[in-house]
Parts: C-alpha cells; sequence; structure tokens
C-alpha cells in the first residue's frame, strides 16, 4: 500500500536548496603575502544599508584564522567555466596547496582591501571587511561588509547593465553542482503590466 502521506520527513538537516556556490578568497599574511581560495557553499546576503554577505567556515579549516587575522576577505562568484577549479578548492587544503600556482589561477587587487586578492578568472567578486564572527557550533559565521564590488568588462551590456544569464553562474543542490538556467520572471513580474512585460523579454507567449 502506498504513503498516502504527502510529505516524508527526513530529519533535522541543512536541506536548503539550491544554494550560491563561491570562492572566497583570503591571505595569510603571517609570513609574506600567500593567497588561498577555499569553496563555500554556505554564504547569504544578511542586509543592504550597510552592504553586508555572510560565510560560514569550519574552525579547522585553513582560512578561518587566515580571516580573522587579516579581517578581510572576497566572495568571488563561479562560473562554468570555474566549476572543477572551485570543487579542487573544496576538496584540497591550502596548508598544503598553492591553488593559485596549481590551478593556473590569477589573484588580482580586491579594491578597498590590504592584501586579500579577488579571483582574476571569476566573473565578479565583492571585497569584504569584516565585523562580527558569531560561534555556532560545528562553523563559525563570519559577517563582511561589502566594501566594493568588481564585474568583468565582458558582462556589461551597452546600455551599462549587468548579464548575469552570460555568467553561467553554478549553485549547489544536495551535493552536486548545477549551472543556474533562464531567467523565470522578474521581481514583479506577477503584477507588472502588459507593456512592462513585453518591454523586459516576457510578453505573451513568453511567460513562465
Amino acid at each position: 500500500m502506498q504513503d498516502q502521506q504527502p510529505f516524508r520527513t527526513i530529519g533535522p538537516t541543512t536541506y536548503l536548496s539550491p544554494i550560491p556556490c563561491v570562492l572566497v578568497g583570503c591571505a595569510d599574511a603571517s609570513n609574506g603575502i600567500r593567497p588561498n581560495l577555499i569553496t563555500v557553499a554556505w554564504t547569504g546576503v544578511v542586509c543592504t544599508r550597510p552592504p553586508m554577505l555572510s560565510i560560514s567556515l569550519r574552525k579547522e579549516r585553513y582560512s578561518h584564522d587566515i580571516i580573522r587575522q587579516t579581517g578581510e576577505f572576497t566572495v568571488n562568484l563561479v562560473s562554468r567555466q570555474l566549476c572543477r577549479a572551485m570543487d579542487f578548492c573544496g576538496v584540497k587544503s591550502g596548508r598544503e596547496v598553492d591553488k593559485f600556482a596549481a590551478l593556473g589561477l590569477t589573484a588580482v587587487e580586491a579594491p578597498g582591501l590590504s592584501c586579500t586578492p579577488g579571483l582574476g578568472e571569476a566573473p565578479a567578486f565583492a571585497s569584504c571587511k569584516l565585523r562580527q564572527v558569531v560561534e555556532l557550533g560545528s562553523h563559525d559565521l563570519f559577517l563582511g561588509e561589502v566594501v566594493q564590488v568588481s564585474v568583468a568588462n565582458r558582462y556589461f551590456r551597452p546600455d551599462g547593465s549587468i548579464d548575469e544569464g552570460a555568467m553561467q553562474l553554478v549553485s549547489y543542490i544536495h551535493g552536486q553542482y548545477h549551472q543556474t538556467g533562464p531567467a523565470l520572471g522578474f521581481f514583479g513580474y506577477s503584477v507588472a503590466s502588459p507593456k512592462v512585460l513585453e518591454r523586459r523579454g516576457f510578453g505573451k507567449g513568453k511567460r513562465r
């Protein structure tokens, strides 16, 4: 007999999908400046004024203490082309591997930060100053204020808007990486006029 219940409980777990995949940049300044990247799936927007992002890291991660000591980090968006590199940065430790060198990636200056790099191959990255660390349990929550955002020139349209669709951004769904698909709508499209829908490319026959 089939289960008549509409849902099946699977226990208290972090089953939120999809979530963004990012590469967090930091730099070990204890013996020169050694840039590093760490893959983070637990990240999000937490405030608009001031603009703030959060990342969650385990205490034992190499990048954890680096960010606490320097007080800064970058959040680099991940394109489809960076997916393999992102996975590598999630399974290899910066204690043993120079990830930039191993992957042939480029460390670029992050505006507003003193030593932490942005990722030259990223579609965009945010420069963040650490404002608070909240100890939660298995992970510590790092709250960073965004002091600048850098977007690769190739993703700007002629009118100055940003084409995120062309970035082919990657998300994380229960252990697997997925590329974002076509837009299904835009904020407010459910109540937008036919004229606005047509102007935004969601006219009759194109609504999702």
